[in-house]
Formats: structure tokens, sequence, C-alpha cells
């Protein structure tokens, strides 16, 4: 497939550009980049959380600053713990002191304990090492939490504790192990904690802590703007949808660029969009591309024959799990050649894994299908092709979406799955933009400046608190606030602006901050709804004015008021994409859905209004219109929505054996 074909049958949701200054990948002269430098300066900290993208380099990071606390603040040990195998590798012996460091990383063999084997000796080898005297040991979430088991809180005393892909905590401590033990351990031992992550925010709507533990946080965060701005090659990156009806593997000859290095994530066999077969689709991606010519009998990767160009692509296949010993082979390879070689392998067909962690650094489309529950996933998944490589220009995310069939009985759910697609688009749209400084506009002539923005009206942050969110928490707020149901059927679905901006978003702010007082909540929203308008808007310069486009007109940047930015929707774009991607006819098919959760007609009230509703439109010749100016005739078409939805819902019940 051509770029241009490609390019029409994607709609992008977010394009961004970066300068390519190389800040982000340049080392000073103890080898540390800018992200580790930023968190090196708060190396004294008892508990430091690092927001960090992937590629960032996090690892390192972690590396120095726990030499530091080995060698210079008196602690003794350095644990870290991954939540997979495979992600232990990153934290293998490194030589730092080539590159200007005082000391080296050395992880002894038998301290790595991310190696096959049963996890009762690694347990062991945990107390063994905790009361041994070699100073650093790598294993993984599972192990840990199994020790713990055995051991008690004080036994950290004198330990730093690495936390990596920290999102896996959960504030829920009765559920989630991993939290429990961090609960304990922050009470009942002196142990400093690194925690780590490139997506604060969970799939679901648990925090990652309890807002006490929270904030004895000293965070370090260093944005997607931050790293990429500040690469060298890569200049741009894209997240688009493309919406299909019937079977996926139908429509992805529309999508699969040949000619770009691709992950292709196929959906879970259990979701609506599976064929139930997932060898058989693998075998119709294959075909999609070309005719096999061979096998690679040591590294499983496919040779397929483009039937387009004739050009050999290498195809590996990490779906196919009949023969562990061949998929660790294929895993292998990709880890020792692909993952250092441009021509080791063009597409890699996945289903749950080449995600978190997984290193392929010339991969330039993540083509992923069916809607991702967790913003986390999302955020790996984009993780794997943003990686800084010569040759890369360009990193695309491509969400493969199922339509919506009013003659289905998953409407609400597909629906659903194009609202949650679009907001986390629109989540990393924020997150992908530079940072605004926001003050209050003092008079008329006090102008905004570069980098910063003046506001009439604003409010600015007046506690600490306050300022913790603002600088630290932004984007876990926003992913929040998007992954409410009632907000993003608010947000897309039409509604008043002012009602998802001082409604909606300040209810969310008290649940998720339940420390805050009125003023603090107030505080913080402006500072969402602000942030959030200024970063979707486009930025004109006319003369010596700026002008920033909000909701299709261009507003001078210093005649900015909270009061404007307050009657503007910040993702009234989303519904634009979704209008240009689908037909009307699904366009009227998700409107309705969203609809329907405002209307309070109950069932019973809807059919009793039947017969009346029947007797209108033989009058009229035609059925009421419920976007009609007048009331009664809205009223009977909302009757007449709730009606077919409860005549869905009793056919799915039928179809389910449920009468």
């Amino acid at each position: 497939m051509s770029a241009k074909s490609f390019s029409q049958a994607v709609e992008n949701v977010v394009t961004v550009e970066y300068a390519q200054s190389g800040t982000s990948v340049n080392t000073d002269g103890m080898g540390m980049r800018e992200m580790q430098r930023r968190v090196f300066e708060e190396r004294a900290a008892q508990y430091l959380l690092i927001k960090a993208p992937p590629a960032s380099g996090k690892s390192r990071a972690l590396m120095f600053v726990s030499l530091d606390k080995l060698f210079n603040q008196g602690r003794e040990k350095v644990i870290v713990a991954v939540p997979e195998r495979s992600i232990g590798a990153s934290f293998a012996s490194t030589k730092l002191m080539a590159n200007g460091f005082f000391a080296d990383w050395e992880v002894e063999d038998f301290n790595n304990l991310c190696t096959p084997g049963a996890s009762a000796s690694k347990v062991d080898a945990f107390i063994k090492f905790l009361h041994g005297l070699d100073p650093i040991l790598v294993c993984t979430h599972a192990t840990l939490r199994f020790a713990f088991e055995r051991l008690a809180p004080e036994d950290f005393n004198g330990t730093v504790l690495a936390i990596d892909e920290f999102h896996h905590v959960s504030a829920d401590t009765e559920s989630n192990r991993l939290a429990a033990l961090l609960h304990d351990v922050m009470r009942g031992s002196d142990v400093h904690i690194v925690a780590m992550t490139g997506s604060y925010f969970r799939g679901d709507t648990v925090p990652v802590l309890a807002p006490e533990d929270e904030a004895k946080f000293t965070p370090v965060t260093f944005t997607y703007y931050d790293q990429l701005n500040g690469y060298t090659y890569l200049k741009s990156l894209g997240i688009g949808h493309h919406f299909y009806q019937g079977r996926y593997t139908d429509a992805l000859d529309e999508v699969l660029d040949l000619d770009k290095k691709t992950i292709l994530h196929i959906p879970n066999v259990n979701s609506g969009e599976s064929t139930k077969d997932k060898i058989e689709e693998v075998n119709t991606i294959i075909d999609i591309i070309g005719d096999v010519e061979s096998v690679d009998a040591e590294s499983g990767i496919i040779n397929v024959r483009r039937r387009d160009t004739g050009e050999i692509l290498r195809v590996a296949d990490l779906v196919d799990d009949s023969n562990p010993k061949r998929r660790a082979e294929t895993l292998l390879y990709l880890t020792d050649v692909a993952a250092k070689q441009r021509d080791g392998v063009d597409i890699i067909i996945a289903l749950g894994m080449a995600k978190e962690g997984f290193d392929w650094p010339y991969a330039e489309h993540a083509l992923t299908v069916g809607y991702r529950a967790s913003l986390t996933e999302i955020i790996q998944i984009i993780g794997r092709v943003t990686r800084d490589v010569e040759g890369k220009t360009h990193a695309q995310f491509t969400n493969l979406i199922a339509e919506p069939d009013a003659d289905q009985d998953e409407v609400t759910v597909s629906v659903n799955n194009i609202l949650k697609a679009i907001t986390a688009s629109l989540l990393m749209e924020q997150v992908l933009a530079p940072n605004f400084d926001f003050k209050k506009k003092k008079d008329r002539d006090d102008k905004s400046t570069a980098g910063e923005i003046k506001v009439s009206g604003f409010q600015e942050p007046s506690t600490e608190r306050v300022k913790q969110i603002v600088e630290a928490d932004l984007n876990d707020l926003k992913a929040t606030i998007l992954q409410d149901d009632t907000f993003a059927r608010a947000a897309i679905g039409g509604s008043e602006p002012e009602t998802a901006n001082k409604i909606l978003i300040p209810k969310i702010i008290r649940e998720k901050y339940p420390d805050l007082n009125d003023t603090e909540v107030e505080e913080v929203r402006q500072r969402v709804v602000v942030d959030s308008v200024v970063k979707t808007g486009r930025v004109r310069e006319v003369g010596d004015k700026r002008f920033i486009e909000l909701a299709n007109r261009f507003v001078n940047i210093d005649e900015l008021s909270i009061n404007l930015i307050d009657s503007i929707n910040p993702f009234q774009r989303a519904f634009e994409v979704l209008s240009k991607s689908v037909t009307p006819s699904v366009l009227k098919l998700i409107s309705d859905s969203i609809d329907l959760t405002r209307i309070a007609l109950t069932p019973n009230e809807a059919m009793k209004l039947f017969p009346t509703i029947q007797d209108w439109a033989k009058v009229n010749g035609r059925r009421p219109d419920r976007r009609s100016k007048d009331a009664t005739e809205r009223l009977y078409g909302d009757a007449l929505m709730v009606l077919q939805q409860l005549k869905r819902e009793q056919k799915r019940k039928e179809l389910a054996g449920d009468e």
C-alpha cells in the first residue's frame, strides 16, 4: 500500500511535529541525558516518583540514583522489581564509569532473579540476598510479593526498593498485594523507594496511590513532549483511527502499509473483534502480505514475498503459542538481532505481547485492532514506535475499530469503544503537546510572552497542594476525567461546554482529591480546562500578534479570559473526526446512543406513549423527529428510541436463553 492511500484511509486525531533539538538524547559529562539529570537532582528524596515515557532512560536514571544512595547516602542494598522477566534485562550490569560516572552498575548473575526457574527457589535467593553482603538484586514483582510473605517490614531497613512500571500498583490494598506491601514497608521501615512509570494512570479508575501516600513522594515528570521534541531523528507522530464493518481482516489491506516497519496487535480471542480463530487470522494477514517463501529454522521468522513489489518481507509470528520453544527462539531473535539490525524484521504480529518493555527501535507503525480498555496499554503500544533511530522520521499509531451496526445487539458496546478510543487519543494529544505556564492577567497591558499565557479571571494556585497537582499530576487527572463515561459522552456528544467544564470536571476533581477545599478545586479545574483548551487550539502569528483557533474562530491570545474558555468544548474536534470517518447512518447511531443516556423516560412511560405516537405518525405521514423544535414531537422521538433499545435488549436475552 502506498503512503498516499494509507493517509487517505486513516483519519488522524493527533498529528504533532517536533523540533529535533537532540536535547533528550545527548549526554553530559557524567553520561546522563536530560531526564536523568532531572532525576539525579532529586536523589536525596526518600520517596522518588519518576514519570517519564518509554525510551527516556528510566532504568539508567535508577542506576545513577541507586549508586549514589549506596555510596553517599548510607543505603546498604538496592532491590529492583520489574513486572515480567524480560524487562529485567534493562537493569543488567552496565559500565557507567566509561561515560564519566563515579561507579559502575554491577549485578551478580545469581542476584538476577529474572531467569527461568521455580518461584520458591527465587524467594529463597531473595531472602538470602537480604541477609548477605551483595548490594544489588533484580527480581520480578511476583518474587517480591512472595518473598514479603516470609518477611517483616523492618527487614527492608537500609534498602532502596525500586518498582519499575509503577502503574501495576493500586491504591486498593485489599486486592493489590504489591500496593499492600508498599503501604506496609513505608510505615514499618526506613526504606527508600524509587517508583518509575511511563504511564502513571491505570486502565481502571483506581488510583495508583492513596492520597496520603502519594503526598510523600517527590515527583520528577519528563513529558512525552520533552522526550520527542528533544529527539534527533523522529520528526512527527500521528495517532488515528480507521473504522470498519464486518471482519477486521477484510479491512486490513486499507491500513497495513507494507512499506513501514509494523507491529500488528490482533484482538483478544474473547473480544467482539476477534474471529475466534487467532491462527487463521495470522494466516489471513500473511496472505494479505503475499506468498510464504520459507521459514527460518533457527528464528522462526517467516519470509513472505510481496505480491505488489516482489520484495521479501520478514514476518515474526508471536501469536501461535502451540510451540513454546519456537516462540522463545523468535523472541530471542527479536531481542538479539532485530532490535539491532534494521533489516532483521519487517512486521511483527502479536497478541498480548510486544507491548510493555518490548524494544524494537525501528518500528514505525503500531496497528492495533480493537479498542484497548486500558489507557496504560495504549501508551505502552505507542511507546513501541516512538524510539529515536536514524532513518525514522514519522511514527504512527492506528486503531482499527468496528463500526456499530443497528441490526446487531452490541450497539452500546461498539459505541462505547469508539468513544473511549477517541478520548484516549485526546488524552495523547494533551500529553504530546508542549506545556504552557498560565498566569492571571492583571490589566489590559499585561501581555502574554513565549511559553507563558495570561488569562483574565484566571485563579493561580494558592497552596502547595494545588501547585503539586498542576505541575506533576495534570495528565493523570485528565486521564481520570476522560475515562469517566459521563464526561466522555457529554464532551463528544454535543452537551453545553459549561456542563462539562463547570459541573462534571469539578465533580471528578473532588472524587480524585477529597482533601481539596472548594477554592483549591476551582483552581485545579481552571488549570485543567485552560490547559486542555489551549493545547487543542492552533496558534497562528500575524505580525506581532498571536492568535489561537478555538471552536473554529481565531482569538487574540492577549484577549483570553476564563469565561471565554469555559464556553468552549476542548474536545469538539473529536466529533468532527468521527463525522469525517464514519457514514452518516453510523454517526446518527452513535449520536442516538449518546443521547439515549440523557433521556429521562422509563420503558413503561415510553410504552404508554406508543399508541399516541402511532396516531401521530399516521396524521403526519412520518416518524417523529427527536431533533424537532416542537417539544411534543421530540418527546415522541425520544420514546421511540427508548423502545428500540428495549427491543434490542429483549432480542439479546432471547438469544442468550435468558427469557
